[in-house]
């Protein structure tokens, strides 16, 4: 077990979020996807090699669409949240992961989208079903921390393999109850066995992609993003009614690949919908218009991940089991 915290690029990172946001934005995009391209394409290749679509790598199941942040970057925040309020059923949500063990999905889970998991009661119960039914897979926890305390992340950790906790700031200091969990976790790691705690110190107000025109400090560019994006080749993206959308930038839950109100996961993800995504998608996002404009960069657990694949190693879920995790 390990707990750190993470700042990317320290202090001199932070001011150039909060001095220079959008210079900062663009630089980072910039740089991001250049040094990705050849593992984005070198994925979608392999992917589009397949006589039928290999699992996603990652599976993000939204139980319930609120968040109780203010971030200004994200248009389901609590002063920006404009979607009717939905929660997942109890049969939707148990019928998906059954369907994920029959599938022998050993990929990374989360119960998580544009929302905090804290807010849905049931988060605990839901996690232990999902150790005890996907006992192969990386199942990690984000969450913005404000209803977070130590008894939770006891209740917590024995279901996981890593909590992220985003502590979202503007003076670059751990909120009290993070600094809480942070010092009783460090003076008492025999408590957490295998599990990784990562703290993110994140800049509440900073600028960061426009998400498909929804970031709410970052206004949709009328510049063609001709780069492809990997999110229809490695993510699972369910919304609490069931239905499956494009990526986790479709904020107002306007897209609709699937419905497994209506037929299987793995009918779904291998449905024609899908796959005249995919086909759009790697000749660049030009080719589907809620992509055109988006100038959203994969999440660095999603590249390890691809890189994992195309190296022929196990995923990182899948080299969790070598750990004896009496769970």
């Amino acid at each position: 077990m390990s707990i750190r915290i993470h700042n990317f690029m320290g202090r001199f990172g932070w001011e150039m979020q909060k001095r220079f946001p959008m210079l900062s934005s663009g630089a980072y995009l910039k740089l991001q996807f250049k040094a990705r391209a050849k593992s984005q394409k070198a994925y979608i290749d392999f992917f589009n090699s397949k006589e039928t679509a290999p699992q996603p790598l990652i599976v993000n199941l939204e139980t319930i669409n609120r968040c109780n942040s203010t971030c200004e970057f994200c248009a389901a925040s609590r002063d920006n949240e404009k979607r009717p309020l939905k929660k997942m059923t109890d049969e939707m949500f148990y019928g998906i992961i059954d369907q994920l063990a029959d599938w022998g999905f050993k990929g990374h889970l989360t119960l998580y989208g544009n929302n905090e998991p804290w807010i849905d009661t049931r988060i605990v119960e839901f996690h232990k079903y999902c150790r005890e039914k996907l006992p192969d897979s990386f199942i990690f926890m984000s969450t913005n921390g404000l209803l977070l305390d130590i008894d939770k992340v006891k209740a917590i950790v024995p279901y996981i393999d890593q909590l992220i906790i985003n502590n979202y700031c503007d003076d670059m200091k751990l909120h009290d109850n993070v600094k809480e969990i942070y010092d009783y976790v460090k003076s008492h790691e025999e408590e957490f066995g295998n599990v990784e705690i990562l703290i993110q110190m994140r800049y509440i107000k900073a600028v960061l992609t426009n998400r498909a025109g929804s970031a709410p400090n970052k206004a949709a560019t009328s510049k063609v993003i001709t780069e492809t994006c990997l999110m229809p080749f490695t993510d699972m993206f369910i919304f609490p009614d069931g239905r499956m959308g494009i990526c986790c930038c479709d904020n107002y839950e306007s897209t609709t690949l699937a419905d497994l109100n209506k037929e299987t996961l793995k009918d779904a993800w291998n449905g024609t919908r899908y796959e005249q995504l995919r086909k759009a998608i790697s000749g660049g996002r030009q080719n589907w218009p809620f992509c055109k404009n988006c100038d959203f960069i994969d999440a660095g657990l999603r590249m390890d991940a691809v890189n994992d694949v195309l190296n022929d190693r196990p995923m990182r879920g899948a080299r969790q089991t070598m750990f004896s995790k009496n769970k």
